[in-house]
């Protein structure tokens, strides 16, 4: 999908949690494996061109290609990528008028796009050497590490470990994907877990905020409230009613 216009969503993960919300560039690309399920809420109109290309045209075009044999496509989410936002202009301006060979000149340009994927110019040495980007599998390292130990306090150098980068580069990383910096998008996940807990379980505030890493009960309300717009107890008061 390449978005013509400024977007504002998050992704539903296939556990059915939510990212936080995030905003994407005019112009930026999410590729994603749509046998992993794709889902997103959206925060505002959604302006973009999507592109479903077939595996087997991958891997036909593959073939042809310089690269190695497997093929394997990198997920992206809200990377700049001049290329196929050039080349998205170009489709955008076949509807736009009355033209007998619209059909041969998408074929072409599909099979184009799938060449500029294959060959993905972002490689590991330049995903290293510029802190705005952020492989997604670090990327989902460190999600998978801070939700597996929420209960105690995590340190960013921790986390970057678990994801096997510096700290520096995960940090900068890190917000330019998901719009949060590590310890907001920690703060949400407390959150997250905390509502489970209040939805299925009779556990007093207290245990919750122990169970769930925060400081205590007055800094696990102080959260809730920020991320929610109400207490725990309120909030638990209505998934009883």
């Amino acid at each position: 999908m390449v978005y013509t216009k400024e977007a504002h969503h998050c992704d539903i993960l296939p556990d059915g949690t939510r990212t936080l919300p995030r905003k994407f560039a005019r112009g930026s690309v999410c590729l994603v494996d749509l046998s992993e399920q794709a889902s997103i809420v959206l925060y505002a109109n959604l302006h973009s061109v999507t592109f479903f290309l077939p595996k087997a045209l991958i891997r036909e075009v593959g073939e042809l290609s310089s690269t190695s044999p497997k093929i394997q496509l990198r997920c992206r989410r809200g990377e700049r990528d001049p290329v196929l936002s050039n080349l998205t202009d170009v489709i955008l301006c076949l509807f736009d008028r009355e033209t007998g060979s619209r059909e041969a000149l998408l074929k072409h340009l599909a099979i184009a796009i799938c060449s500029h994927l294959i060959e993905d110019p972002v490689s590991e040495a330049e995903a290293g050497a510029d802190d705005a980007i952020l492989p997604y599998n670090r990327e989902a390292a460190a999600k998978e590490f801070m939700r597996k130990n929420l209960a105690r306090e995590l340190s960013v150098a921790e986390i970057a470990a678990a994801a096997g980068i510096s700290a520096n580069h995960f940090s900068q990383g890190f917000k330019k994907v998901t719009g949060a910096t590590p310890h907001q998008w920690l703060m949400h996940a407390r959150v997250e877990a905390a509502q489970e807990l209040l939805r299925g379980s009779e556990l007093s505030l207290k245990a919750i905020a122990e169970a769930c890493g925060f400081v205590d009960q007055s800094h696990f309300t102080k959260v809730f409230s920020r991320e929610t717009g109400m207490t725990p107890a309120v909030w638990r008061a209505g998934c009883l009613n």
